[in-house]
């Protein structure tokens, strides 16, 4: 039995940690204000800075494109759009189980709104099973396990894809569909720059990146704005180009003047701090801040296909919204689609609910699990 006295002396002492821990955030957070202050003044002289000497800086910094002080207001979606999500869930191999395979299972959604139009609520499972397709990450030191995951993304990006050409030209299987005047979003779950691939050999990235770039292609040429929604961002990458302002010397050098120090640089003033929690204090309801290129060295294997972001007060919370070049250096499209992801946000009543609805097809549950692998 737990014993709650002896528990209760403990929770004492995280109470008063949780509150030095806020009111050291506070400080951070008022550094990194008077930071960015001065930084607005200084933006294209920064920004120059960081295009000079980007090769010296080992740390991801993003690339403001707009004015820092930038607060647009963003207006809802019209009430007839059309939004198209996809999210993927999983059963992992087991060498216990009669017949060593995973399975992939996609969740894909539309929803119209104001068309008089059936939502769209399904998943596309797919069994792995083969022994060249479930061994053939072991040749670069990658589990099967962890291959899986990577496969699941590639599987999300593609499906997103075919329900936007489905939705544009219509199903060969199915019921046909015309182009609709309402406005479109491909909505995924998550960053669209994928970290993860740093790490890979160009073999297995080749295996990864191009179907998702192509996927990604398609729903340009259908005109399909794509956004990628991260909720509770721990990214400081934005955070990060105030540090060319807190830097003490004549260029940002860092491999020259911290070669020892990187971890604890003297830019660092205002580390532990995310993005979110500056933006926070910042955005009002409905508002988007400045928007960001990100520097992340991945995107140098993304072609045309450059992400970019910016932070976007949705109510609930401050979310990092992701787009494709394609989409963000478009002012209506981009403009069109944040809408359409503040409306979402607003259905989902704090998340977005095609999101929430594509993880609802996906998810395997223990009693999916028992009949895919019965005992």
């Amino acid at each position: 039995m737990l014993d709650l006295i002896k528990l209760a002396r403990q929770m004492q002492g995280i109470s008063e940690h949780l509150t030095q821990e806020a009111e050291a955030a506070r400080r951070r957070v008022a550094i990194a204000q008077t930071l960015m202050h001065q930084a607005q003044a200084r933006q294209s002289e920064l920004v120059a800075a960081l295009q000079d000497w980007r090769d010296r800086i080992p740390f991801a910094v993003a690339e403001p494109v707009e004015p820092l002080d930038s607060r647009i207001e963003i207006t809802p979606a019209p009430v007839a759009h059309t939004v198209l999500a996809t999210d993927g869930s999983q059963i992992s191999p087991s060498h216990h189980e009669i017949a060593y395979c995973y399975l992939l299972n996609v969740g894909r959604v539309v929803l119209h709104y104001g068309q008089s139009r059936y939502p769209q609520l399904d998943n596309r499972p797919e069994v792995i099973y083969r022994p060249e397709d479930l061994y053939i990450s072991r040749q670069w030191g990658i589990s099967t396990e962890e291959w899986m995951g990577y496969r699941r993304t590639v599987a999300e990006a593609v499906a997103l894809a075919e329900l936007g050409a489905d939705l544009i030209h219509g199903d060969p299987g199915g019921t046909e569909l015309t182009e609709s005047a309402a406005p479109q979003l491909a909505l995924t779950d998550g960053s669209l720059i994928y970290w993860f691939l740093e790490e890979l050999p160009t073999a297995a990235r080749d295996r990864i990146l191009p179907p998702i770039l192509a996927a990604w292609e398609q729903l340009q040429a259908l005109e399909i704005p794509l956004v990628g929604y991260i909720s509770a961002s721990r990214s400081g990458e934005a955070l990060n180009f105030l540090r060319l302002q807190s830097c003490p010397y004549a260029a940002p050098d860092c491999l020259s003047h911290c070669p020892e120090r990187l971890e604890k640089a003297p830019c660092q003033v205002f580390s532990p701090l995310r993005d979110a929690a500056l933006w926070t204090t910042t955005l009002q309801p409905g508002q988007r801040g400045p928007l960001w290129r990100s520097s992340a060295s991945i995107l140098e294997q993304y072609g045309a296909h450059q992400v970019y972001f910016c932070y976007l007060h949705v109510g609930s919370e401050i979310a990092r919204v992701e787009m494709p070049a394609w989409v963000a250096t478009d002012a209506a499209q981009r403009e069109a689609a944040l809408g359409m992801v503040l409306t979402q946000v607003q259905k989902g009543y704090g998340y977005p609910v095609s999101l929430a609805e594509a993880h609802n097809q996906a998810v395997v549950r223990g009693g999916d699990r028992s009949r895919f692998l019965p005992s």
